[in-house]
């Protein structure tokens, strides 16, 4: 029985041991979209159709790009940020 255990650590060790690391993760699904910008998955589709959020369409589903995302993220928050001016 010691033999068996032993031969499954064995095993658990290199398979974890030449196991990539996960990646960085490169896009968002439109469910984390909608729960990140607290709106509604159907109201995320719509943004997303209507070329709002930056979004690519690979096959049927669509994905948002990580970084895009979040720098059209960044863009919204300055513009709703910035200070609104009187006019003259």
């Amino acid at each position: 029985m010691t033999n068996v255990i032993a031969l499954i650590e064995d095993a658990n060790e290199v398979s974890t041991a030449t196991r990539p690391r996960p990646a960085r993760k490169v896009t968002y699904t439109v469910k984390e979209v909608a729960a990140m910008l607290r709106l509604n998955l159907g109201g995320t589709y719509e943004l997303i159709r209507a070329g709002e959020i930056p979004a690519k369409r690979l096959g049927g589903r669509w994905v948002v790009p990580v970084h895009r995302f979040h720098a059209w993220l960044g863009d919204a928050q300055d513009v709703e940020s910035a200070p609104i001016g009187r006019s003259a």
